[in-house]
């Protein structure tokens, strides 16, 4: 009587008569699928197809047996609806209550009479070592034009800003000046005329672009003494302050100086050629003074100022409110 083979990798009939060591090749491991492979335990062969895995030749000879092999035991899962119970399966750790900061209560802002106070000036060794330079070679620079006489030079350039004619002769002088009147910003990585407000990103095709203003070369500045001259100037800020910075170059420190309270700052500041650079700012936020300082280097000057509340500007200065116009009644009422 012929029986059934339950080994695993066999699943022949065998007579019982017959049944002999050796009979039966099968597989006495487990079938084992991991990462899309396929194969057995007890031999090293994997596959990725399922055929193929049915197919592998068992890797032990032994007898037929007509008993089922015991099914892997499975891992006991522990289910109950007493809450007791599902506590006791919590993991245990010691629990930690964090309370969250007070928020913090903003800040009255304070009037723009307070006094002002004069922000410490830090001067950077570069700085010196240039203003060093500028006294040694101020007796041997020659100016490009007599300006008693009028005379210009043959090579001077334009001094329109945004104009890179130079001087060749009379015939210069009939030239139309094709310039710009404002001045150039740089700010968040933009460059562009305040004239026109073309903005770039890079610096060749700025200094490329033609002007918006035509009119006649100037050749010749007089300098009547100090005068005041636009610079570029940028900001930018952090979670902690606010940096306004001034490219002027060779700045004097003795002639120069900022001047703040908690909303408003003058700057004043005196560079090499008697040029000088004044704003005033009504500040959008509050600043703490006493933190607050100046940096000057040889080719920018540096104003840090120590935010009093941390939170974010939405520009540098504070909007003027708009002039209120008369209504009609009123205007009716003054011309009785």
């Amino acid at each position: 009587m012929s029986m059934l083979c339950y080994n695993r990798g066999c699943g022949q009939r065998y007579d019982t008569e017959t049944n002999t060591d050796g009979s039966c090749t099968y597989h006495p491991g487990v079938p084992v699928f991991h990462d899309a492979l396929k194969g057995w335990s007890c031999c090293k062969r994997r596959t990725t197809d399922f055929s193929d895995f049915l197919s592998i030749a068992g890797c032990t000879k032994g007898l037929h047996s007509n008993e089922k092999p015991p099914e892997p035991v499975k891992p006991e899962v522990k289910t109950t609806s007493d809450k007791k119970d599902l506590a006791d399966l919590k993991p245990k750790f010691n629990e930690h209550i964090i309370q969250a900061p007070k928020p913090i209560e903003c800040i009255k802002r304070p009037s723009a009479d307070e006094p002002l106070t004069q922000l410490e000036l830090k001067v950077s060794a570069s700085l010196k070592q240039a203003l060093d330079k500028l006294k040694l070679s101020s007796e041997a620079q020659q100016t490009e034009a007599d300006e008693d006489t009028g005379e210009i030079k043959i090579g001077t350039s334009c001094k329109n800003g945004g104009c890179t004619k130079t001087f060749t002769g009379p015939q210069s002088n009939e030239e139309v000046c094709q310039y710009h009147s404002g001045v150039p910003i740089f700010h968040e990585g933009m460059k562009y005329w305040s004239c026109c407000k073309r903005k770039t990103s890079d610096f060749n095709t700025f200094l490329s672009q033609e002007g918006c203003f035509k009119g006649t070369h100037l050749w010749i500045k007089k300098d009547d003494g100090k005068k005041v001259v636009p610079c570029r100037h940028d900001w930018h800020q952090t979670g902690s302050g606010v940096t306004i910075s001034i490219y002027a170059k060779n700045s004097i420190p003795e002639l120069s100086h900022v001047e703040a309270n908690s909303t408003l700052v003058n700057i004043q500041i005196i560079f090499d050629g008697e040029k000088e650079f004044q704003q005033n700012l009504q500040l959008w936020g509050v600043i703490d003074v006493q933190k607050s300082y100046v940096n000057l280097t040889a080719t920018k000057v540096e104003i840090f100022m120590k935010k009093a509340e941390p939170m974010t500007w939405a520009r540098l200065d504070l909007p003027q409110p708009a002039p209120s116009h008369p209504s009609k009644e009123d205007s009716i009422e003054d011309q009785e």
